[in-house]
């Protein structure tokens, strides 16, 4: 049975690829910086017939991460995990003249050293155990946007950092690929003002914003022994916002 990490599992894309996952099988251990985690995990757990576990985690620390990984080893009895889903994020928007370097630090230390974070503890198990499935969540924002410098910036550096390890981890059968969600339903695009809402939606040419489920189902594809010759590729999910 493959044993997964879900960052950022609280809500949103997290919580619908936890159960997601769950429901095909797979162990999750769903982290979150939110305190009731472990509720939400047996949420999660009543929907499927998998072991779910909930730890807080922040993402940002590396000594965070390194107990999160060791205590869920422990619980669960096991001495690695097979997928990654890094998926943590948040955003602190502002026009770059206006940006504090508080504003730049917490996006950059939540979504890269996040990733690295997380992935340094997973790593050396995959290795052992020639198999791996690592998921980057990276953003349509990537291409640069007004008041995102500090999340553009994160997210395109998570392509780089997902072609990269693709390229290095390869020959230990272990994928890495990137996921570029557009405008999907989420906590953090619901703070979005209902004018730019609209602006946003029109511009989908499938008129509609995207669902978190949307994303888990891709996800649940690229953990699949199915995806098995898909590394390093950076995968939209926009509705074709993008275009």
């Amino acid at each position: 049975m493959r044993t997964a990490i879900v960052t950022g599992a609280g809500s949103g894309i997290g919580y619908a690829t936890s159960v997601k996952l769950a429901n095909k099988g797979i162990t999750v251990i769903m982290g979150d910086i939110i305190k009731d985690i472990g509720e939400k995990a047996k949420e999660v757990e009543s929907l499927s017939k998998s072991k779910v576990i909930g730890l807080t985690v922040d993402v940002s620390d590396w000594n965070s991460t390194k107990e999160f990984y060791e205590e869920a080893l422990k619980i669960l009895g096991i001495d690695h995990v097979d997928i990654l889903v890094n998926n943590a994020g948040i955003i602190r928007d502002a026009l770059f003249v206006k940006m504090t370097p508080e504003q730049w630090d917490q996006v950059i230390k939540v979504h890269l050293y996040g990733t690295f974070n997380m992935t340094k503890q997973v790593i050396e198990g995959m290795i052992k155990y020639n198999w791996g499935r690592i998921i980057n969540m990276s953003s349509a924002s990537w291409m640069g946007n007004i008041g995102q410098a500090n999340y553009s910036a994160a997210k395109a550096g998570i392509i780089g950092f997902t072609k990269t390890l693709a390229r290095e981890l390869g020959k230990y059968n272990i994928t890495v690929n990137a996921l570029v969600p557009g405008f999907i339903d989420t906590p953090m695009t619901r703070s979005v003002p209902e004018k730019i809402r609209k602006i946003i939606i029109d511009r989908i040419p499938l008129g509609k914003i995207g669902s978190p489920e949307d994303v888990a189902n891709l996800i649940a594809f690229l953990v699949s022994d199915e995806a098995s010759y898909l590394t390093g590729d950076i995968i939209e999910v926009t509705g074709g916002l993008t275009l």
